[in-house]
């Protein structure tokens, strides 16, 4: 394996703006709880347009780790699993997961519902990533499970007999991934199970996704208006399943025709889509693009970029991308609604205040969110060599602005394995280039 380049320089837009038609990999989001809802079916699962990425990754490892039977097929993007039916055949493990929030979250909940004794444990920054919510549910609802170093935070312990059932209250403040991860394994518990809602619920669409992808293996949760949900005993059945393409990675392909003017379409995912950072459209629209969308397409045409005031609480996962958006509109940009985001893979309003600074803008950091004055003309900073903080999403966010300013470093462009580990050559080819430095 090549070594990971540490540094990657972005050369400037020259010529005309891009027109592209792009396919961006599939869903982070839907692939992770797929592969955690076809483990727990009765039967085979077969998964389509599935995303190879570290974060799925993991994901797949730990499953076979609990002796889940899984063929990743990573040229045809496929994924075979053999469903346990509630348990894993391995009663003992030591899990790492990285720094994969949705396999920490996802995978402790299902391994409650099962018998054995587990660790799940992740990378340094994974040790600082919440989780005592969802392990305060779990144990109010018969399970055994703890912070290893009393933190709140992995490592986790699991002393897994199943889970009576009963009820469940989960702030939904923090992240929606305990409230998912609850609700993909609550099926299996031996009763029935009510679960309230805490607070107002992060990244809503999240949620409904979840659900989305329990109907398709067979099971329905009640869910009153996403604060009390019931579940019933029941099961999910193996089946064949399409991901769609990754809404929050498409987010950057709309973003480049945004600031460089371009026409960019982004195929497999349109109106049609289950998930909610599609919406990201719908704020470039408010901010003067153009935009068309059909079943299964989205087309963004840059114009005249305009600030926006936007609550971004459902869509947060890119919140960096229109930050970096935000340079270049005229006005004052406010985003808010989204303090989760400072528990993800690194602090992300800190981050992006830090950075944005250094293309010259002027940054208010709010607790929930951030106002952002794009600098006046001649006013950038350059060159600019820009922190990463092993967050994906702040380097290919952070390259877009590099086609509009002369000088900007991505540091550690390596990290965007996590969950787009072709998006370097992706970029390139949106641009018509071999390279995002040529």
């Amino acid at each position: 394996m090549p070594e990971r380049p540490t540094e990657i320089a972005i050369e400037p837009l020259a010529g005309a703006p891009p027109t592209a038609s792009v396919r961006v990999p599939g869903s982070k989001s839907l692939t992770n709880r797929a592969l955690i809802v076809a483990a727990l079916a009765r039967g085979s699962s077969a998964l389509s347009g599935a995303l190879d990425s570290e974060d799925t990754r993991v994901m797949i490892d730990a499953l076979k780790e609990l002796g889940v039977v899984v063929e990743h097929d990573v040229e045809a993007a496929t994924i075979r699993v053999d469903g346990c039916n509630g348990r894993f055949p391995t009663r003992e493990a030591d899990l790492y997961v990285a720094n994969s929030g949705t396999t920490l979250r996802f995978l402790t909940a299902a391994l409650a519902v099962g018998k054995g004794s587990y660790r799940v444990d992740g990378a340094p920054r994974m040790r600082q990533r919440p989780v005592a919510d969802l392990l305060q549910a779990l144990n109010g609802l018969g399970a055994f499970t703890r912070s290893e170093l009393d933190t709140g935070c992995p490592p986790v312990l699991v002393k897994a007999d199943g889970l009576d059932g009963g009820f469940a209250f989960v702030r939904g403040d923090v992240s929606s991934q305990f409230l998912s991860g609850l609700l993909m394994a609550l099926p299996h518990a031996r009763g029935e199970t009510v679960v309230e809602v805490e607070g107002t619920l992060v990244s809503q669409p999240y949620v409904a996704m979840t659900l989305d992808v329990m109907r398709a293996f067979g099971y329905q949760a009640d869910n009153r208006k996403f604060k009390r949900f019931i579940v019933q005993p029941g099961r999910y059945d193996g089946r064949e399943y399409a991901i769609e393409p990754d809404a929050s990675a498409a987010s950057y392909f709309f973003a480049l025709a945004a600031i460089a003017g371009g026409v960019v379409t982004v195929e497999g995912l349109g109106s049609a889509s289950v998930q909610g950072d599609v919406q990201f459209a719908d704020v470039l629209e408010h901010m003067g693009c153009r935009v068309e969308r059909e079943p299964d397409r989205i087309t963004v045409t840059g114009g005249p970029l305009r600030a926006v005031d936007v609550d971004m609480n459902a869509i947060s996962d890119t919140v960096m991308t229109l930050a970096v958006v935000a340079l270049f509109a005229a006005g004052v940009t406010r985003i808010r609604n989204v303090g989760h985001i400072r528990h993800k893979e690194t602090d992300r309003i800190a981050a992006l205040a830090a950075e944005l600074r250094k293309l010259g803008a002027e940054v208010d950091e709010r607790e929930d969110g951030l106002l952002i004055i794009p600098p006046a003309a001649g006013g950038l900073k350059k060159p600019a060599s820009i922190k990463t903080y092993d967050d994906h999403r702040m380097a290919m966010a952070f390259a877009l602005a590099g086609l509009r300013i002369p000088g900007v470093v991505i540091q550690d462009p390596g990290c965007v394995a996590k969950t787009y580990p072709n998006y370097w050559d992706d970029l390139a080819r949106a641009l018509g280039r071999t390279s995002p430095t040529a």
